[in-house]
C-alpha cells in the first residue's frame, strides 16, 4: 500500500490476535491558509518569542509549564514529561462491546482504515468484522499513542474496519447547559405535518461528492485572478444577500412551509392574473 501506516500492532480479543495497519481515512484538502505579508517589501511575516516586559529571548531559555492558579506555573523538564508518558505497546485490547447506537456523535472525533497486515491475519479479520456486523455492536479499546492513552471505537465498514477515535467525556459539553430555554412543548400538528412532507420529498442517500466548500473555490478564483493580474487590482462582483427582515418580521411558518411543499406553484400563478388586465389597457386607449 503506498500511503503510509499511522499504526502498526494487533488487535486482541481475548485469547486471539490479529497484525493489522491503520491509516488515516480523512485529508484536510478543503482548507485554506493565508501568511501574513508586510506590504511594503512583500515579505512573510515572522514571530518571535517575546516575554512582556523583557522582551525577545532565545529559544534555549525556554521550558514547559502547567498552569495551576492564575499567573502560577509548575515547571516541567522534557526529561519528567518523557518520564510518565506510556509505552506504546502495539496492542489494542477490545475490552467492551456496546450497540452503534449507544455512542453520542458527539464523541467521534477522528476515522481510520484498519487492514490485515499479511494473509495469514486475513481469516481472523473477517471473522471479527462479520462478529461485529451480525450483534451490530463496536468493540471499545484503548491505544497507546505518542506517549497518550486514546479511547478508540472498532467497526464494520464494508470489507473492512474501521477505528474511530473517540472523545473522553471531559472533552464534551452538557448539552443540557445550552439547550435549558428551549421549549419541551409538542409543536402543531399541522406544521409537523408539513415538516414531515418537505423532509419526504428532499430524502435520498447521502454523496459527499454532491456538496463542495463554494468559499475554498471562490478563493482559488480569486487568487487566479490577481496572479493573472500581476500586481493590478481586481475587484470582484459580489451579490449581497437579500435582507430576509424586510417587510413584515413575522414569519409566516404554515405558509413558508406549504410553499416549499408545493413548489412555490400557487405563488407563481398568482401574479400572472394580475398581468394579464395592464396589457389590455393600453389597446382600448388606441382604439
Amino acid at each position: 500500500m503506498a500511503a503510509r501506516a499511522y499504526w502498526k500492532g494487533q488487535i486482541r480479543l481475548a485469547l486471539v490476535s490479529i497484525p493489522v495497519e491503520v491509516y488515516p481515512a480523512t485529508r484536510s484538502g478543503a482548507s485554506i491558509g493565508f501568511r501574513q505579508i508586510h506590504e511594503p517589501s512583500g515579505k512573510p511575516v515572522k514571530y518571535e518569542k517575546v516575554v512582556p516586559g523583557i522582551g525577545p529571548i532565545d529559544k534555549d531559555d525556554i521550558v514547559k509549564g502547567y498552569e495551576v492558579s492564575k499567573g502560577n506555573y509548575v515547571l516541567l523538564d522534557e526529561d519528567e514529561i518523557e518520564a510518565v508518558k506510556l509505552e506504546s505497546k502495539r496492542t489494542l485490547e477490545l475490552v467492551q462491546f456496546v450497540e452503534a447506537g449507544d455512542i453520542d456523535i458527539l464523541y467521534y472525533e477522528k476515522p481510520y482504515y484498519v487492514v490485515p497486515a499479511d494473509e495469514l491475519a486475513e481469516e481472523a479479520y473477517i471473522v471479527l468484522r462479520e462478529a461485529l456486523r451480525s450483534t451490530k455492536t463496536v468493540g471499545l479499546g484503548q491505544l497507546a499513542l505518542r506517549g497518550q492513552e486514546q479511547l478508540v471505537a472498532l467497526r464494520p465498514c464494508g470489507k473492512g474496519l474501521v477505528l474511530e477515535m473517540l472523545r473522553y467525556a471531559d472533552e464534551v459539553n452538557r448539552a443540557a447547559s445550552y439547550f435549558r430555554d428551549v421549549p419541551a412543548s409538542k409543536p402543531d400538528e399541522d406544521l409537523l405535518d408539513l415538516a414531515e412532507t418537505l423532509i419526504g420529498k428532499k430524502t435520498g442517500k447521502f454523496d459527499a461528492s454532491d456538496f463542495h466548500n463554494n468559499y475554498v473555490d471562490a478563493i482559488k478564483r480569486l487568487v487566479a485572478k490577481k496572479a493573472k493580474a500581476k500586481g493590478k487590482r481586481v475587484l470582484e462582483d459580489v451579490e449581497e444577500p437579500a435582507d430576509l427582515r424586510e417587510g413584515s418580521n413575522v414569519i409566516d411558518l404554515m405558509a413558508a412551509l406549504k410553499a416549499s411543499v408545493d413548489g412555490r406553484k400557487k405563488a407563481a400563478a398568482a401574479p400572472k392574473k394580475k398581468k394579464a388586465p395592464t396589457k389590455k389597457a393600453p389597446a382600448r386607449k388606441r382604439a
